[in-house]
């Protein structure tokens, strides 16, 4: 059997990649020193997330997959294998993006799918939901909103992730905030959503978001790494820093699809949605 020590960042990155970079440095120091083999950092870690969702927000600044920042990236990564968020310029358009690295290069790549409110004014959308094989075994990653739609972390599962690793720049509520962020409503339904994700794919859940606030938007915290029955093994809660757990991966996921086995037992022929009817508002 092997174990793997995996951490969720939450932590602030602002527009300033020079500064994002030290902090970034910073962390994968800290998790190598304890033990990490994966580290996942939040959404927007290079150059920030938008300041405002209600459209026309400055974006970060375009960076090119193939550029010296992801390559920068790589190298701080050395034997780790570290996921962050960027603002990728693409051929067709700019995306919010997620890249997976270790020393030897980039590793997998996701462009955010699902876009909430008015992200959509700034970024083109992902099309696509699909796992990769990397030195700590097969993951796949998500941004944010993604984590809301239980049929991408169910493509990811059925490509044979073990590890979905979600990046987040997810906010508290933008009105009747609730004065203790760990209360907000938003905030549970992060909890919530990272906890059922994992519980029904069976498979480990890494979360990691944004801390502080930029622009107008506070941010809900609350990184986490969840297992395979859907039970938070670590979290920072309200707090900077990182969620550290170690874990089997191939034995917990083995162990609890062992019975009920929820990939095994779908009947996807009985499900509405797989006819193609469009969905009608009520």
């Amino acid at each position: 059997m092997s174990r793997l020590r995996m951490a969720a960042a939450c932590a602030p990155f602002g527009r300033d990649l020079e500064e994002g970079f030290a902090r970034i440095t910073t962390l994968i120091a800290r998790a190598r020193a304890d033990g990490v083999g994966l580290l996942v950092l939040p959404e927007a870690a290079l150059g920030g997330y938008l300041s405002d969702l209600a459209g026309g927000a400055e974006r970060p600044p375009a960076l090119d997959p193939a550029g010296r920042e992801i390559a920068t990236l790589a190298a701080l990564a050395g034997d780790m294998v570290v996921c962050a968020g960027y603002c990728e310029q693409g051929d067709d358009a700019v995306y919010n993006s997620a890249v997976c690295v270790s020393g030897d290069g980039v590793l997998g790549t996701h462009r955010k799918v699902h876009q909430p409110l008015r992200e959509d004014a700034s970024y083109g959308a992902g099309d696509r939901f699909a796992a990769f094989d990397t030195p700590v075994g097969r993951i796949a990653m998500q941004i944010c909103f993604d984590k809301a739609f239980p049929e991408a972390a169910r493509d990811q599962a059925m490509d044979g992730a073990r590890i979905i690793c979600s990046l987040s720049a997810w906010p508290v509520s933008r009105t009747n905030r609730h004065p203790d962020p760990a209360q907000d409503r938003w905030t549970r339904r992060m909890d919530l959503f990272d906890r059922a994700r994992a519980l029904e794919n069976q498979l480990i859940w890494i979360a990691s978001n944004q801390y502080g606030t930029f622009g107008d938007l506070r941010f809900a915290a609350s990184a986490k790494v969840v297992d395979p029955g859907g039970e938070v093994l670590a979290t920072t809660g309200q707090d900077e820093g990182l969620a550290v757990a170690e874990l089997d991966v191939e034995a917990a996921v083995d162990a609890a699809r062992a019975a009920m086995n929820f990939l095994r037992d779908r009947r996807p022929e009985t499900y509405a949605a797989a006819d193609g009817r469009p969905f009608l508002a009520a």
